[in-house]
């Protein structure tokens, strides 16, 4: 099979290195691709929303199998694209994306089909939204309608965080994403990440994660893109998971499909674990990053198969996923300066040091200087990753990892996975 895998980052590294093992692969191309991605495959400079350039380089290497990694590509209407043409593609229309490209259609949909969430209000003005606030009690989640890069989330503790909140996103901090601001109660519980795959018709779950959030040691500084990841998470105990599928995941496929645009890719379903059961935080219609990258390691059977399958409408066919009885975790080395404005430039070496087998650097944000030098081009760096028998030692690998790695400025949380372990 030829396959191409839109994207760039941490997730479509990680993707490539899981389909590179694939039994079923003849050719395998990445479009943008990175320095990482290149050493597994042909990387060709196409951007992941060249909608045109995606469609031109699908023909041009006759491929079987696209496979969509960032969700700026669902927006940008990959899929809707290479639907037209014919080319199986991984990845959900942009009609279907809007579960992530807009979370006020999110709420709105989770409020549509019953979906267990909490209370929401969507504004477009500054007075009626503050307004809003009294109607609820601290701490408030504020959010960007559209896509920010997961960091269009304020969790504010008191109304004077709340409105600055909102103002800076009605003023234009985030661009058009910030159009709207959606205002939720906050949830009480523990977070975590559970996926789903569906072709249309069928569904199939594929996995599930918990993912740290905050910037900095026990939770604290604001929101990132992630900064590390776990699985299997002790949360997602098999009633969890079967509750979860019940009462969002099933219901979120049925519905988006009764609404005209039946679901192919993978669901990420982020949802709180309260008192109550599992309850809607937002969805993402991609993987998770850095939650796939831990999926990845831990997968034992062949991806190629499942995506495909998703693609073509036979997923009923195949068996549920077999995973590695094993922990698996993901440390990410970001640039100095993130979430705000990173460093970029930066070179980086120690790269070529034998970790161990079960220890993989996965490429986030990276490119080759002239001179051929590994430099940092954004924000979130590295995912340094591990597997082992138990989540300590794979913990102990991956941080060992990461004190051989010279990134002058850059950072990581030290407490990735500490709330599994004290379980």
């Amino acid at each position: 099979m030829n396959i191409l895998i839109v994207g760039s980052g941490g997730r479509e590294h990680a993707l490539a290195w899981k389909i590179s093992r694939s039994p079923l692969l003849t050719r395998l191309v990445c479009a943008p691709g990175n320095p990482g991605m290149a050493a597994l495959a042909e990387t060709r400079a196409v951007g992941a929303t060249d909608v045109d350039g995606l469609l031109a380089l699908s023909v041009e290497i006759k491929a079987d199998l696209v496979v969509i990694g960032p969700e700026t590509a669902i927006e940008a209407g990959v899929a809707d694209r290479l639907a037209e043409a014919g080319i199986p593609c991984f990845g959900p229309n942009r009609k279907a994306g809007q579960l992530e490209s807009s979370k006020a259609f999110a709420k709105t949909f989770a409020a549509r089909h019953g979906l267990p969430s909490g209370r929401f209000a969507v504004f477009e003005t500054v007075g009626p939204a503050e307004l809003y606030l009294k109607s609820l009690q601290a701490p408030f989640v504020i959010k960007a309608d559209g896509l920010a890069a997961g960091k269009g989330v304020v969790i504010a503790p008191d109304r004077a965080v709340a409105v600055a909140a909102i103002g800076d996103i009605l003023g234009g901090r985030f661009g058009s994403a910030g159009a709207r601001v959606v205002i939720e109660e906050f949830l009480e519980g523990e977070i975590a990440s559970q996926f789903a795959f569906c072709d249309g018709r069928t569904h199939l779950l594929f996995g599930g994660a918990q993912d740290h959030k905050r910037a900095y040691d026990n939770d604290e500084g604001p929101n990132t893109g992630g900064m590390g990841a776990y699985a299997p998470a002790p949360i997602l105990s098999p009633t969890m998971v079967a509750q979860a599928d019940r009462t969002l995941i099933s219901p979120t496929f049925s519905g988006i499909a009764a609404e005209g645009a039946p679901y192919r890719g993978v669901l990420f379903c982020e949802m709180m674990v309260t008192a109550e059961g599992p309850k809607l935080v937002e969805f993402n219609v991609r993987f998770g990053d850095p939650e796939c990258q831990v999926l990845m390691l831990r997968l034992e059977s062949d991806l190629v198969p499942y995506l495909l399958a998703v693609a073509t409408g036979g997923l009923a066919a195949l068996p549920p996923p077999i995973w590695r009885d094993a922990a698996a975790i993901c440390v990410v080395l970001a640039a100095e300066g993130y979430p705000g404005t990173p460093t970029t430039g930066v070179e980086i070496t120690g790269l070529d040091a034998d970790f161990g087998a079960d220890v993989v650097v996965f490429h986030a944000s990276t490119t080759r200087r002239d001179d051929g030098a590994l430099i940092s081009s954004g924000g979130r760096v590295l995912n340094v990753c591990a597997l082992a028998p138990t989540l300590a030692e794979a913990r102990g690998r991956a941080y060992a990892a990461i004190d051989r790695i010279e990134f002058p400025g850059g950072f990581c949380r030290r407490d990735i996975g500490a709330r599994a372990m004290a379980v």
